[in-house]
């Protein structure tokens, strides 16, 4: 089954992505979002006998498909973590000449019904990607007020809707607990309806529920410090976002370690910072060929930065 999902899985901005990391033979790596390992693979295979590749993922799925295709490598090591964390992995602390992280739900994720993160197919509530911790979907509508759902969805989701569907929410709730991906999605389009031509309502809404129940911003501005603590000087970022939210916060993050004043000519002088990161030409999206190969990639986005001395 793992070798299946992981030929299924279409690695996303492959070329482009380890491009960025400009990978020496005997560098340091780390894959903090191993996913299937299309990433870690093409990583692996530029390395020399004295690299290293690290790979983190949070999904114990993931780590299964890693530990059977890489235990036996030396040059392999494997952690079932947040890549948030990376700075407390031993093997980091000698630092790091590249990072790569493919940010957002990956395709095995979304084709397993299961796991609750699509509503194409009737499933548990879950959403989690570590299924070992924290509260499900489904557990979230369950206990939040009103008030939070609609911050949530319009937070993550920026679903105009979101108060609408908050109420009608709590009003089914008090009723029957919604357990399911099916009940949720048919809920909110009853609320909505089908507004916008070739997506469905319920598409903003499980996006802004999935970012929630993860922590995935606080997890990415968490891991894009460690990220800046454990790289060498001349080590690459190279990050994947799919979705604003994402990148806005991974585009800052380079921008504010840049040593750019962003001043106001209406506002008192500031002083210049230190420049610790430097960006990689500009931002990069998926070629037309692989739009057409892989239209998942369609939302994905970019960005290279280097460490600065």
């Amino acid at each position: 089954m793992a070798e299946q999902q992981a030929l299924r899985h279409i690695p996303v901005m492959l070329g482009e992505a380890v491009e960025g990391l400009a990978v020496q033979a005997g560098g340091r790596y780390l894959d903090g979002t191993f996913g299937r390992g299309g990433h870690a693979r093409a990583v692996l295979s530029r390395l020399g006998p004295d690299g290293r590749l690290l790979l983190m993922d949070r999904d114990p799925q993931a780590i299964a498909t890693a530990q059977a295709e890489f235990a036996s490598d030396a040059r392999v090591s494997i952690r079932h973590a947040n890549f948030s964390s990376m700075a407390e992995w031993d093997e980091t602390a000698t630092g790091l000449d590249g990072i790569l992280l493919d940010l957002g739900v990956s395709s095995p994720q979304l084709d397993e019904a299961a796991r609750g993160f699509s509503f194409m197919a009737d499933a548990p509530l879950d959403m989690r990607m570590d299924t070992t911790q924290g509260e499900s979907a489904a557990d979230f509508i369950a206990q939040a007020d009103e008030r939070e759902i609609a911050d949530v969805l319009w937070t993550y989701g920026e679903e105009r809707f979101s108060r609408k569907i908050a109420r009608a929410i709590v009003e089914q709730r008090a009723e029957k607990p919604i357990l399911r991906t099916g009940e949720l999605a048919a809920l909110i389009e009853r609320v909505v309806g089908r507004r916008e031509p070739g997506k469905h309502p319920a598409t903003r809404s499980f996006q802004a529920l999935r970012i929630r129940v993860n922590g995935e911003l606080e997890s990415l501005k968490q891991g894009l410090d460690a990220a800046l603590e454990r790289l060498n000087v001349g080590g690459r970022l190279s990050i994947i976002s799919f979705h604003s939210l994402e990148d806005r916060v991974v585009k800052l993050f380079i921008r504010d370690h840049s040593g750019k004043v962003q001043g106001s000519r209406r506002g008192p002088p500031q002083a210049a910072k230190l420049a610790r990161l430097a960006a990689v030409g500009k931002a990069q999206f998926p070629s037309d060929h692989e739009l057409s190969v892989n239209p998942r990639s369609r939302s994905a986005v970019l960005r290279v930065a280097e460490k600065l001395a």
